[in-house]
């Protein structure tokens, strides 16, 4: 396995991935953030028996252990990342874009077995650049910020609001075939109009509650109840992940104007990474009593402590996932669209990462009756959504400034 291996004991991993011990401590390894225990415990047992005594899956705390090492910026480490780069060379397919972190590494797996076979078989080759979402702005603004004309695109794509310029010059086409959408959206209209973005699936946001910092205070259950007073400066939110930040911001000014987001921004008292968000239960100092996080961040909440997991009574806030095909190279992208559309990267998304997938045969995992809040395309349409994400940003900074003063 990539970066380390069950046989590894605790220590090595850490020793040699600090940046690893928030993931053991906030899944009940307490003994790992002391230096002394964590050398003396981490050398008497490997990841396979430490992960069985705890009863952890093994593949998904390995992703969480991975998504933290990537998330330190060593490249050099990075052996999914494509050496191809992307080619000119006519009948040669470019895919590119942001995956999400906890499936990123399943989601490679699978697509460079479909890869090696479908040029095997048709002689096409597929360049690809698929880097982990936690890259971000950062790699998105070095590869695909500045292009200006449509040639210049991956013929696929995995957006968020970079080349959404495009979409208006009927560059794109969503040819996924999926005319109904799992049953788990019921009464959410996912189905873009225009035809332009496929969405394969959703990252839900979710709240967790420190019920120890709560003390009397009444459990928030709605977005609403984040923005009242008592919770101002006590709410930590992902600031970091860019796409759900602003899906979250959007949604705020969407249901509760100017005044919602600058109410957020009064509300936020930190912004931690959510490994650290659900480690904030054993923090010093003043704690967040809400953190804002993807809902598959609460499979590390170790059961009967002080962090509760709550869905939003209005809707968990989500940020979809999509992809971005070109028009012109349609015919043959469509196999690579069917990999990304199909039931198995659904089922990847839905289990190992609490992705939910739009796929109608994919067994979500999740109890009936959640609600999702979502823009609605016909609001996405009506507004610039860039302009309006840049409005928010703005509302939301000059309240914290405010705060300062």
């Amino acid at each position: 396995m990539k970066y380390i291996n069950g046989d590894m004991t605790l220590f090595e991993i850490t020793d040699r991935y600090p940046e690893t011990i928030p993931v053991f401590t906030a899944s009940g390894f307490s003994a790992m953030e002391d230096p002394l225990q964590r050398e003396k415990f981490g050398k008497s047992v490997n990841l396979t028996t430490a992960l069985k005594l705890k009863k952890v899956d093994f593949t998904l705390f390995s992703s969480h252990l991975i998504e933290a090492i990537e998330q330190k910026g060593d490249s050099s480490l990075d052996i999914t990342r494509s050496e191809k780069g992307f080619s000119s060379e006519e009948g040669s397919l470019n895919v590119a874009g942001l995956l999400p972190c906890p499936v990123r590494i399943p989601l490679l797996e699978k697509f460079t077995s479909f890869e090696k076979d479908f040029t095997e078989r048709t002689g096409v080759v597929i360049n690809y650049e698929l880097q982990a979402a936690s890259m971000g702005l950062k790699w998105v603004e070095e590869n695909i910020q500045g292009i200006t004309e449509a040639s210049e695109l991956p013929d696929m794509f995995f957006d968020r609001e970079m080349i959404g310029q495009f979409k208006d010059q009927g560059v794109f086409q969503d040819t996924t075939g999926l005319d109904r959408f799992n049953e788990l959206f019921s009464g959410e209209d996912l189905k873009d109009p225009a035809g332009h973005y496929g969405m394969i699936g959703v990252v839900p946001a979710v709240f967790l509650i420190n019920t120890e910092e709560l003390g009397d205070l009444e459990l928030p259950r709605s977005w609403a109840d984040i923005l009242k007073p008592e919770f101002e400066k006590r709410v930590s939110l992902p600031v970091g992940d860019f796409d759900l930040f602003n899906a979250i911001l959007l949604n705020i000014h969407k249901n509760y104007g100017d005044e919602g987001v600058e109410k957020l921004g009064r509300s936020l008292l930190e912004s931690m990474h959510p490994s650290q968000m659900v480690r904030s239960g054993s923090k010093a100092g003043k704690r967040p009593i809400v953190t804002i996080m993807p809902y598959f961040f609460t499979r590390m909440v170790k059961e009967g402590g002080t962090m509760e997991a709550v869905w939003p009574s209005d809707g968990a806030i989500i940020s979809p996932i999509f992809m971005l095909s070109r028009k012109e190279k349609i015919k043959s992208l469509q196999p690579v669209i069917d990999f990304f559309a199909s039931v198995e990267v659904g089922e990847i998304l839905a289990h190992k990462g609490l992705f939910p997938s739009i796929h109608p045969d994919v067994d979500n995992k999740i109890e009936p009756g959640k609600k999702f809040m979502w823009l609605a395309w016909d609001y996405i349409y009506a507004n610039d959504i860039s302009e309006l994400i840049s409005h928010c940003v703005n509302v939301f900074e000059q309240s914290l400034e405010a705060e300062v003063n």
